[in-house]
């Protein structure tokens, strides 16, 4: 255990050293080439006015005459980053940073990072709102609960372009793939599976409704916060419903065996337990695991430490363990999902993300893990398996189209080859840089 801390701690060391070796992660390129003089009479002024023109004549246009069709903006207040909390805007800016470099990278899709200095709800959905005419989408990050339920809702209503947040959708999206292969390898199936989870944060609450969109029974899902296992009888029914009604929701609809107290208690004939509580180690007794049926699958995704450490479930008889982060087996995490998923609702030009969309890009990293041959120790494909995701963003697009709630319609192989060909030109890209010195190697 020793050693794994002081990784983490060198990881710490390298990643400030790097930052200010780079000064940030992320640049601006031209798209367009620029010969001479002349090439700006085109690009910008006087030319630059016919496109104006066009776009105010049909502001569709926008998104096949300038870079709206392929960027989206991240948007965060900084309220509750990683595992560190409400660090503020500024603090949060070099996490927006490295996920708009995943967002190319894996995806080829131009991702902005805006950290606001606006923490109420309503203002940060005006800030969304009027910022709508200039991105492709937006994916919300590190907004504290219950605002950040609001704000989905909400701007997923009212704007005509995909809203996202990755905390919950793109952690529900992950844990489902995870939770599918896990199944398979275990031979289980949703309509029978008991899951727990720990915490009742962003992050679990949409991945209980995304299970129970992809076959879960919700009757079957027990979930447990710092007050013991959420059910109607508890005290302080009245107040989540006046303050938190998503969580409200699942206290009704969930724990169909009205099971009352502790995780232990929950964990009582339980298949799989998803933990999204808070960082560790020892945020429960490990022994707790021991009650939990054979064969079980135990998600452990608080960063940067997992709620236990992934040997100890071993230890107590789990059979497959996962956590959230890379240098432990089984990463269950957001950037095996968000660039593919976004990737396709942009190919699609989707007006919304829906539950279904989340379930097919889910099904389809599972579907290419057993493909692959998936292992107890390999249960969804890692970031370096890039062929993911074109398969991902073409099963996205296809279910939007599906759906009636895309204005582009292809089959799934040209969705597909469209996909590759961007994501591979982003990873081709950077490639060059590199190899061209243009962007230095990190000191040593």
């Amino acid at each position: 255990m020793p050693k794994k801390n002081e990784k983490t701690e060198e990881l710490y060391k390298l990643a400030v050293r790097y930052s200010k070796f780079y000064g940030g992660k992320i640049s601006v390129t031209p798209s367009v080439p620029v010969r001479s003089l002349d090439d700006f009479s085109i690009w910008y002024t006087p030319g630059v006015a016919a496109v104006s023109r066009a776009i105010e004549k049909k502001h569709e246009l926008s998104f096949e005459l300038t870079s709206r069709w392929n960027t989206i903006a991240i948007v965060s207040d900084g309220t509750r980053v990683l595992g560190l909390g409400n660090v503020g805007p500024e603090a949060a800016m070099p996490v927006m940073e490295g996920k708009a470099m995943i967002f190319k990278y894996l995806g080829g899709v131009n991702a902005v990072p805006l950290t606001v200095n606006v923490h109420d709800q309503q203002g940060i959905f005006n800030t969304v709102s009027a910022l709508e005419p200039a991105f492709g989408g937006f994916n919300l990050e590190d907004i504290e609960s219950p605002k950040c339920f609001y704000l989905l809702d909400n701007l997923r209503k009212s704007l005509k372009v995909p809203v996202w947040h990755d905390d919950q959708q793109g952690t529900a999206g992950a844990t489902l793939a995870g939770l599918l292969s896990s199944m398979r390898m275990t031979g289980r199936k949703p309509s029978q599976t008991k899951v727990v989870f720990l915490g009742t944060g962003a992050a679990n609450v949409a991945t209980a409704r995304i299970l129970s969109v992809a076959g879960f029974d919700i009757g079957n899902i027990v979930m447990v916060d710092s007050k013991g296992v959420l059910n109607p009888d508890r005290d302080d029914m009245d107040e989540l419903m006046l303050h938190n009604p998503w969580k409200y929701d699942l206290a009704i609809k969930t724990n169909g065996e009205r099971i009352k107290g502790s995780l232990k208690d929950a964990l009582k004939g339980a298949d799989a337990m998803v933990a999204a509580s808070g960082p560790g180690p020892n945020r429960f007794p490990k022994e707790f695991i021991k009650g939990m049926n054979k064969d079980a699958i135990v998600f452990l995704l608080a960063n940067p430490v997992p709620e236990i450490w992934p040997w100890e479930a071993k230890a107590m008889g789990a059979k497959i363990v996962a956590t959230g982060r890379s240098d432990f087996p089984n990463q269950v995490n957001n950037s095996i999902i968000f660039p593919a998923l976004f990737r396709g609702a942009l190919d699609s030009r989707a007006s919304t993300i829906t539950d279904e969309m989340i379930v097919a890009a889910s099904s389809e990293i599972a579907k290419y893990a057993y493909e692959k041959g998936s292992t107890e120790e390999h249960i969804i494909p890692t970031m370096k398996e890039w062929e993911v995701y074109p398969n991902v963003a073409a099963a996205v697009a296809r279910k939007a189209v599906e759906q009636k709630i895309a204005k582009h319609s292809m089959s799934a192989k040209k969705f597909h080859d469209n996909a590759e060909r961007i994501i591979e030109g982003s990873r081709m890209t950077l490639s060059a840089l590199i190899k061209s010195r243009l962007i230095k190697m990190p000191p040593q």
